[in-house]
């Protein structure tokens, strides 16, 4: 059924999903009922590697929603557990702050919720047609301004979750729900929003969020002091699209205007709402909060905020990203204890740095924190406790400055989106790719680089400085053509120069041996460029800094904005441009 039918036919989102957890006559859910299911924070799927031999085993993934990715060390240790229970043994870190359970089997679902539930957190609206985990600065907070925007975050957080009391009836009680007929959810509404909704929140110069492809942002502004004076508002941001349908495509978010500190979450409310009344309700491809913003422009957007708020929000004010990484290693806090950036390569917790990680966790009672890059940090450690730490974690967290930039979707076996593989296949990608920085001097070079199996976009690859989309198994859309993931690129040696470009293929606009050849081409970072693949006329791949150059459209990277198809070169509309994910301008993400 239609999921605009199904959630106007049963608006508590219940479904039939009490009756059929309570059958063990059936491993499956049914159609209408795994679409309420995502609203509870579940994916039904099946093994794909199973698929292979005819076998179909359905299994289940389970998000749970951690407004700003803080944990404390008893939910961290009870999800470490349930984990090993209930799943496959592995804890998978999202690019949104939360943590996904793999591999988990029907009968074994509602004891999992339960536990998750009695760890004071929820999986409720981690995934389906609703307000998706607010996302926020995972570092500790270094002042006051801060600790207020971690705190406006989890506000916020709370502020946009469905209300239905279905979901506690189901996964608490173990009841089926029996609520009126004419219950209504106060804030979405009978038939709930279009599509997802996604929060950010950043705070200058560190842009560890990619707080441009969300679909509501907040950019804090300081005060003269170290306080927090208001927010810039961005809006329309989103990385979905589809191979092959060309009204589809990933956006960066527009700048609308600055707003008090204390209006925050009222502001959120009402862009939400917005996103409820005028998303498409006919075509679920146009249906996030981007193509409003596209069809209507970000002066109308503004005006109907406006208009609903009941007061005006004031100019923008100035902000410059400088970073985009995660902080790993040491670092001190402002309390005089420590905290810790850990890589976890692609996300996934497992293995021997699982038991490493437990153990830590368990001795020392660290907080938790975990990054939209799919990383971990360990916060409010004693400095005399950091020699230990290290002798537990030796080893487990030696990885270059590339692979640390790097993010991988989930893919195969377990999304039922997924066309190629990317968790599995980055690892040896990066590997290959690392030599051949190496052989032209560039092996410090921090490289941001994602891959997703589908163009849904969940590694957020249409903000990265390279990003391989999966178009099919074994085939990657990276540009103006496709690129088979056997050969991680062919690097030209020549020097500096410029290349003509065409509307069918583009030859390398530039490529270099040194980092010192390449002059900076942004004064308000210091940024030097951008990393792209470009495709030759011969089929191969170079590998080179893109400097101030337009012309060529065929572009991995976000630019300034402007939605480029290929021949388009009108792209030099927006001002204030930057390189790969550090600070995206509003418009649409170039892609070929």
């Amino acid at each position: 059924m239609n999921p605009e039918t199904l959630k106007q036919q049963c608006p508590t989102l219940a479904g039939n999903i009490a009756s059929a957890l309570a059958d063990p006559q059936t491993d499956r859910f049914s159609d209408d009922d795994a679409m309420f299911l995502k609203a509870h924070g579940v994916y039904q799927g099946d093994d794909r590697d199973l698929r292979k031999s005819g076998v179909k085993k359905h299994i289940f993934m389970v998000r749970v929603r951690i407004p700003g990715g803080i944990l404390t060390a008893p939910q961290y240790l009870a999800l470490d557990e349930l984990a090993d229970r209930y799943g496959n043994g592995t804890l998978r870190v999202t690019s949104r702050q939360g943590l996904q359970i793999h591999h988990v089997v029907k009968s074994n679902l509602r004891a999992l919720v339960k536990a998750i539930n009695e760890t004071s957190l929820t999986t409720l609206g981690a995934c389906g047609d609703n307000n998706r985990n607010v996302v926020a600065p995972p570092a500790p907070a270094m002042d006051a301004m801060g600790a207020r925007v971690q705190q406006h975050a989890r506000e916020v957080a709370l502020a946009l979750a469905p209300a239905t009391p279905a979901y506690h009836a189901i996964w608490m009680d173990g009841v089926v729900p029996n609520i009126g007929a004419d219950f209504v959810d106060p804030l979405y509404g009978k038939s709930y929003l279009p599509r997802k909704f996604k929060v950010g929140f950043a705070i200058p110069p560190v842009n560890d969020v990619d707080i441009f492809s969300h679909c509501c942002g907040f950019i804090a502004i300081a005060d003269t002091g170290s306080g927090l004076l208001g927010y810039n508002l961005l809006a329309g941001g989103g990385m979905g699209r589809s191979h092959g349908n060309k009204a589809t495509y990933p956006r960066l978010a527009d700048t609308i205007g600055f707003l008090p500190a204390d209006r925050v979450v009222e502001v959120a409310r009402v862009v939400f709402t917005i996103h409820r009344d005028f998303g498409s309700r006919t075509d679920r491809k146009h249906a996030r909060l981007k193509y409003v913003l596209a069809d209507r422009g970000a002066a109308w957007f503004r005006q109907e905020l406006e208009t609903r708020l009941g007061f005006k929000l004031e100019d923008v004010r100035p902000f410059q990203f400088t970073e985009q990484s995660d902080r790993f290693g040491w670092h001190p806090q402002t309390d005089g204890r420590l905290f810790l950036g850990l890589f976890v390569e692609t996300g996934r917790i497992r293995g021997a740095f699982k038991a490493a990680l437990r153990t830590v966790v368990e001795k020392f009672q660290p907080q938790i924190r975990l990054t939209p890059n799919n990383n971990v940090i360990l916060a409010n450690i004693m400095p005399a406790d950091r020699p230990e730490i290290e002798r537990w974690l030796a080893g487990h967290d030696d990885a270059g400055v590339v692979r640390r930039a790097s993010m991988a979707c989930v893919a195969l076996p377990t999304c039922g989106q997924a066309i190629a593989e990317a968790e599995r296949y980055l690892p040896q990608w990066i590997t290959e790719f690392e030599a051949l920085l190496a052989e032209i001097g560039l092996s410090g070079e921090p490289i941001t680089v994602r891959m997703t199996g589908c163009p849904n976009g969940c590694a957020r690859p249409y903000t990265a400085e390279i990003g391989l989309v999966g178009k099919s198994p074994g085939l990657y859309k990276s540009g103006s053509a496709a690129m088979r993931p056997t050969r991680a690129s062919t690097v030209s040696t020549a020097k500096w120069s410029r290349h003509p470009t065409s509307s069918r293929s583009c030859a390398p606009c530039w490529s270099a041996t040194r980092l010192s050849d390449i002059p900076a081409n942004d004064s308000a970072t210091g940024q030097r460029g951008l990393w792209s693949f470009h495709h030759d006329p011969v089929g191969d791949y170079t590998l080179g800094r893109r400097a101030g150059s337009r012309d060529c459209v065929h572009q991995l990277s976000p630019l300034r904005g402007g939605h480029l198809t290929s021949g388009d070169t009108s792209a030099a509309q927006h001002s204030g441009a930057v390189g790969g994910s550090r600070m995206q301008p509003p418009g649409h993400v170039p892609v070929c």
